[in-house]
């Protein structure tokens, strides 16, 4: 029985058991050691009496006939020791549920390697042999990049399913897509992906569950997953109900493939294998070298009737210094490690600074240079008065603060530029005084400063009567279109986008069925309405009539029709808890184009839903 076996037995005398991986049903999958070609395989483990034995051996015998380089092949399929067993070749790296735990794959990558599963499927179907059970587990890309196919044949036995099908295995393979673009599994084989959300019995399609996926993919998938409740539209023109056909259909898709294997190398995939390694003692401590004496001493020469000179060991040095912060210095030929540290001794103070000369307090600095004024009668010195008075020996680079003594009939130096600020002031004074004139004049005759004609001069009218201002109403003519920024293609039902503006509440314009509602959690931050007024007008408010509540949503007045409501200020915002919200606008924007953004949508069955079934500005 499995149950008797344990790590470290040897089954068939050949495959020494390693790690037990997994075991389900009464079978045990296993890696194993090959002790003949050295080499590590993967092993099926059942008893030899299992009524699954037969069926086992038969689909390993098929699986073995398949010549594909992307499986993992049958290497060996015994009955031994009371088992039944086969050996597959072994792979290292992550299956596509466990990439799938990240998150949803880019739709190209998720099509490239559905791509390359679906040729090897097409490669088993044309020998008459299938899969039975290609669910994510049972796909690998290893840490080459390649893509490789577990448990062809074998998987669907060891689980007690009949020889698979063809047809069973293209819904597989859009089960697979299915599931790499969007997280969820719609297969009816157990996965440890989560289910994917059905609506009547009907798998949802890609682009219900996530945004932006492009609706070729998209229409793939709901054909092959749905193939009743879709209709048959790709088959028309693409032959979608073979494995070759969907290999086709994703190629072109795809396009040059050159590079894509190589990123899913870098991706850096992970061997699934657990290695042991034994036990390593620690590397022997490389006792520290010495450094040699800068100016060794040449060392004597023993005497031929005298003993060699023994060098005294160093004294060991005491373990109480304290510990002194240096830099690491590396030497590449030998390892050694040498630390240069901080120098012992401090630096010698610098030598101080020399006292200056002394000098009165408001004697001016010497002079750093240029030839020295004297004044242009200079004094003799004065009896009992000291060098520096009246300070004729400093020259005229100094900037001292003392008293200069100026003669009788010295002359001040005229200001540079004193001149010409006078006349300016003179003439800004002038263009000042002309201005209040001409205002004065234009005030006087009942007109504005600049004489502009004011708003009640019944003159400024062209039929020369006071203008009457346009009463408020519902504004007429309005159209609308649907606005969905962030779709794949751009576009939330247009063709019912007329609808919330025929004036008629029975008829309403609606977006998709989405599985969450909006919000920055959600597929979407909304989706809305453009109306287009078709010429400047100022919004006072908006009608709006819902379908469903609560309906929450914002109203942008704009100039330009938008493409997007990012960037632009919301007038107004509101949550219409009853059919019928009017939304007053304070600020009565003026504006061509009024945007309905719904932010939140109410459930329906099946998930969340929005409709409008009229709206009227009035302007």
């Amino acid at each position: 029985m499995p149950s008797a076996i344990r790590p470290g037995d040897v089954l068939a005398g050949r495959y020494r058991l390693v790690d037990l991986l997994t075991e389900s049903g009464n079978g045990r999958f296993w890696r194993a050691h090959d002790r003949v070609l050295e080499r590590h395989v993967a092993l099926h483990v059942i008893a030899e009496d299992d009524e699954r034995a037969e069926a086992l051996l038969e689909a390993a015998r098929r699986s073995a006939t398949v010549p594909d380089r992307r499986l993992l092949r049958v290497l060996d399929a015994d009955r031994a020791d009371g088992l039944c067993f086969v050996v597959n070749e072994w792979g290292a790296g992550d299956s596509l549920d466990i990439m799938l735990a990240d998150g949803a794959l880019d739709p190209r990558r998720a099509a490239w390697i559905v791509s390359e599963v679906a040729a090897t499927i097409a490669v088993g179907h044309e020998a008459g042999i299938a899969h039975g059970r290609l669910v994510p587990e049972n796909v690998l890309v290893d840490h080459t990049g390649g893509v490789r196919i577990i448990g062809f044949a074998v998987d669907a036995a060891l689980h007690g399913l009949p020889p698979g099908r063809v047809s069973t295995d293209v819904a597989d393979l859009g089960g697979l897509l299915y599931s790499a673009l969007t997280g969820k599994w719609p297969g009816r084989s157990e996965s440890a992906v989560p289910a994917a959300p059905q609506d009547g019995g009907r798998v949802l399609r890609p682009r219900q569950v996530r945004a932006g996926i492009p609706r070729p993919l998209d229409a793939l998938c709901d054909e092959v997953v749905n193939p009743y409740a879709s209709g048959t539209r790709l088959r028309e023109v693409h032959d979608v109900a073979t494995a070759q056909g969907i290999c086709d259909y994703l190629c072109a898709f795809v396009g040059d493939p050159t590079g894509l294997a190589a990123a899913e190398a870098a991706a850096g995939h992970r061997g699934t294998e657990t290695v042991s390694l034994p036990a390593m003692t620690d590397p022997p401590v490389r006792a520290a070298v010495p450094e040699p004496d800068p100016d060794p001493d040449p060392e004597p020469q023993p005497e031929p009737h005298q003993e060699p000179h023994q060098e005294p060991q160093p004294e060991p040095t005491s373990t109480e210094l304290p510990t002194e912060a240096g830099l690491p210095i590396f030497d590449d030929d030998n390892d050694d490690v040498s630390w240069l540290t901080a120098p012992g001794e401090p630096p010698p103070p610098p030598p101080p600074f020399e006292d200056p000369p002394e000098r009165p307090l408001f004697a001016p600095a010497p002079s750093d240079g240029g030839p020295a004024r004297t004044p242009r009668h200079p004094r003799p010195v004065a009896a009992g008065r000291d060098e520096y008075w009246p300070w004729a020996d400093t020259g005229a680079g100094g900037t001292g603060t003392g008293v200069r003594v100026f003669d009788e009939d010295d002359e001040p130096e005229p200001v540079p530029g004193r001149s010409s600020l006078r006349v300016a002031g003179a003439i800004l004074a002038c263009l000042l005084l002309l201005v209040a004139v001409v205002v004065a004049f234009n005030l006087g005759r009942g007109r504005g400063p600049l004489g502009t004609k004011s708003d009640d001069d019944p003159s400024s009218s062209p039929t020369g009567r006071t203008p009457t201002t346009a009463a408020a109403g519902p504004i007429s003519g309005v159209t609308a279109t649907d606005l969905d920024p962030q779709g794949d293609p751009p576009e939330e039902n247009p063709e019912l986008a007329g609808l919330a503006v025929d004036g008629k509440p029975a008829t309403a314009w609606r977006t998709n069925t989405y599985t969450q509602n909006f919000g920055p959690g959600g597929l979407k931050t909304g989706v809305g309405l453009v109306l287009d007024l078709h010429g400047t007008h100022t919004v006072r408010s908006v009608d709006v009539t819902v379908i469903g509540s609560p309906t929450a949503f914002s109203i942008y007045v704009t100039d330009e029709q938008p493409a997007d409501v990012a960037g632009l200020t919301p007038a107004a915002q509101a949550t219409a808890s009853e059919p019928r919200t009017t939304v007053d606008l304070d600020d009565a924007p003026e504006g061509r184009y009024v945007v309905i953004w719904l932010t939140s949508l109410p459930q329906v069955p099946g998930g969340f839903r929005g409709q409008i079934a009229d709206v009227t500005v009035d302007g």
